[in-house]
């Protein structure tokens, strides 16, 4: 029943994008044959930063395995950017373009099952990010010293913003080689383990980076700057975790904030939601001009070395003050967001909402359950109800910015439900276990945690998830201690757990449908009736 209206509602999204977006849109979005036929194995990025000139050249190996027999495939690289030759065999293939689709003809087709590869080569300006991280492309700074200092970031516009990749979240490539060329003086420091520096002798330096685990593109990244390097390992759930801090050399001495913080963040998330995922990679943070991004195990920091959101708490609470803001919820990411990864962009509140939730984890673990609940609550403030957390599919296309706080509050009102912390906490790492390095849509997600749960959800996740509303609980008194209840909402059919005070002020869980139901409550007139609307976002009517 679950999966059909899933399917239903994913169907009726698709038909409203054909009508609103376009064929560029479609290319981007869309897992047609000529996309789905290919099952990318392993990346050989390697590419060289002209930085004065803001010019970038390279190449990148695809290893894929056929999934279907083909002999056309599907890779994404923006327009601006030169397809220089595309080479099989030793020979070159023809191809071409679409807008930001590259269409590859082969000489006889690839069997199934049959693992291959092919090299794209390319150059070009690739787009300048004027908002970064904000906007996607590259980051050309400098730092006070006059020194380079180059970040991409291209979360949501694409990876294939500056290299040539299956531009797809759904298949994410095994594993990885990042080598990249920048001129001496400054260093690149990319995703995993830095495994070979080799000079050259065009006044180049060459840095070899090797990814172990699974990685979704727009993770991928490059951080080019005058480095210094700080090392260290925290001893975690799953033994010895390597931590590495890059910043400029002109911020070492404020290196113990990010040793701090980044030491209690693994400690609270290993906590909840079981262990770093990514321990053969190590975890990095590095110094960037723009505020951040959960870019995996070498997540972007650039929040100046003090607690907070750039110093403010969005929350007004006092508790979001306490904490590095940057690195709380970009790490908070290689949970939601890298180790488990929504497969259509369209579903990016799986990522933005769990890592939301995280800020307020991390505050329990340190501060207590009601400083968590206070901030959650006080993050409400910044809900705008302008459409729903998901977007529609197919189309490249995120939801409503609400994916964030909204998806906190959701978080925070299914803990509420359930009223049992470690079931709870078994949960949220049981997610992390059961989709380990996997990418999930809506449907896994909702059928995971109400089976976990033992409450049927689907309808609370189609109300907050799929609408841009609230539900609002009615209640008429009938007489003294006897109630007819309901729910009002869009949401056909919709059922919701939510918790009220008896006449003793203490908790209960009532089960009310959008039918009204009569219940008799002893004590509780329409005068005393309190609903917990500090943890439920709902309207209330109470007559």
């Amino acid at each position: 029943m679950l999966l059909c209206a899933a399917s239903y509602s994913a169907e009726a999204q698709l038909m409203k994008a054909k009508e609103m977006y376009s064929k560029a849109d479609s290319l981007r979005g869309e897992l047609t044959a000529l996309r789905t036929c290919y099952d990318i194995q392993y990346y050989h990025l390697d590419v060289k930063v002209d930085i004065n000139n803001k010019f970038i050249s390279g190449s990148n190996l695809f290893k894929f395995e056929a999934v279907d027999r083909f002999n056309k495939l599907q890779f994404d690289l923006f327009d601006n950017l030169s397809v220089d030759k595309v080479e099989y065999k030793g020979k070159s293939l023809p191809f071409t373009r679409e807008y930001n689709a590259v269409f590859v003809d082969f000489p006889e087709y690839i069997e199934k099952g049959k693992v291959d590869s092919f090299t794209v080569h390319y150059s070009g300006n690739p787009i300048q990010a004027t908002r970064a991280p904000w906007d996607g492309g590259f980051d050309w700074k400098k730092d006070s010293n006059g020194k380079p200092w180059v970040a991409t970031a291209c979360q949501g516009l694409g990876a294939s913003v500056w290299w040539p990749n299956k531009d797809h979240q759904s298949d994410e490539v095994k594993s990885m080689l990042i080598s990249v060329a920048v001129p001496n003086g400054v260093m690149n420091v990319s995703n995993g383990r830095l495994v070979k520096t080799e000079k050259l002798k065009n006044g180049y330096t060459k840095y070899h980076w090797k990814v172990e685990n699974p990685i979704n593109n727009y993770n991928v990244a490059l951080n080019i700057g005058d480095y210094t390097h700080f090392k260290e390992t925290y001893a975690g759930e799953k033994g010895p975790l390597s931590v590495d801090y890059y910043v400029l050399k002109e911020n070492a001495g404020k290196i113990d904030h990010l040793k701090k913080n980044a030491n209690e963040t693994l400690k609270a998330f290993e906590h909840w939601f079981g262990p770093y995922p990514f321990y053969e990679d190590g975890y990095k943070l590095v110094e960037t001009a723009h505020l951040g991004m959960e870019h995996q195990s070498a997540v972007a920091y650039g929040n100046k070395y003090q607690n907070g959101y750039l110093g403010r708490d969005g929350s007004r609470t006092g508790w979001g003050l306490k904490w590095d803001f940057i690195v709380v919820h970009e790490s908070g990411h290689e949970w939601f967001g890298n180790n488990i990864t929504s497969n259509d962009l369209a579903d990016m509140w799986i990522h933005e909402s769990f890592t939301n939730y995280s800020e307020a984890l991390f505050i329990d673990f340190f501060y207590g359950k009601e400083a968590s609940q206070a901030y959650v609550k006080g993050n409400r403030r910044g809900i705008q109800h302008d459409s729903p957390i998901q977007g529609p599919y197919n189309v490249n296309k995120e939801g409503s910015g609400d994916m964030y706080n909204k998806g906190g509050v959701l978080h925070n009102m299914i803990r509420t439900m359930i009223d049992d912390d470690d079931k709870w906490r078994n949960i949220l790492r049981g997610l992390n276990k059961e989709f380990y390095h996997q990418t999930v849509d809506y449907g896994d997600i909702v059928s995971y945690m109400s089976k976990e749960s033992g409450i049927k959800l689907d309808k609370t996740f189609e109300q907050f998830v799929q609408t841009k509303s609230i539900p609002t609980l009615e209640v008429i008194e009938n007489s003294p201690g006897v109630f007819m209840i309901r729910w009002i909402s869009e949401v056909k059919d919709f059922q919701m757990p939510v918790h009220i005070f008896d006449k003793d002020g203490k908790r209960l869980r009532i089960d009310p449908t959008d039918k009204f139901k009569v219940m008799k409550l002893d004590g509780l007139t329409k005068d005393n009736f309190k609903v917990d609307t500090y943890n439920y976002y709902i309207g209330t009517s109470i007559q």
